[in-house]
């Protein structure tokens, strides 16, 4: 795991690139507060429309991330591990690009593709309205779109241990 870039004031900003390794475990802290997840309605980097709402009812991954930090690119393959893993069990996996733009986001993806919905907070007026401190950061939100876990730094998505919690907060069958 590696620790979050930084955040400078209201917006996130690279002030350096730290990355090293370590043998922390994979884990999720829980939420200290009761938080509603703010909503969002944002474009993806085709312009398609983006609304967390639509993923209302079951669990989401929701990370947030930039093509600048490396621990967020690092990320990325095992983000789409998970949603492999997990999208046909009713889990969402959505990673919100913080202050890029379409043709920024477009390149990356193009050498590290993926198939979750990636919505671009091109003002960072989202990242605003979640307690992030730094890149990457990822909430898992559960069905009725409470706040319960974080995860401040790299993780491997796919870990069995990571993804068994998320799989917890599923309502039904």
């Amino acid at each position: 795991m590696r620790p979050p870039c930084t955040v400078l004031g209201a917006l996130v900003l690279l002030s350096s690139s730290v990355a090293f390794a370590t043998d922390e475990p994979q884990t999720l802290t829980p939420m200290s507060e009761d938080i509603q997840a703010p909503e969002f309605d944002l474009q993806g980097p085709a312009g398609e429309p983006q609304r967390l709402l639509d993923h209302r009812g079951k669990p989401i991954i929701l990370n947030f991330w930039a093509t600048w930090c490396p621990p967020c690119r690092a990320e990325m393959p095992s983000m789409q591990r998970a949603h492999e893993q997990v999208a046909d069990e009713g889990i969402a996996v959505i990673a919100v690009n913080v202050g890029e733009d379409a043709e920024t986001v477009s390149r990356f993806l193009a050498e590290t593709p993926v198939d979750f919905p990636i919505p671009l907070d091109l003002d960072s007026a989202v990242v605003q309205s979640y307690p992030v401190k730094g890149l990457p950061t990822t909430f898992v939100i559960d069905p009725s779109g409470r706040l319960v876990y974080s995860a401040a730094g790299e993780r491997e998505w796919d870990d069995p241990a990571l993804l068994d919690q998320v799989r917890a907060l599923k309502v039904g069958p």
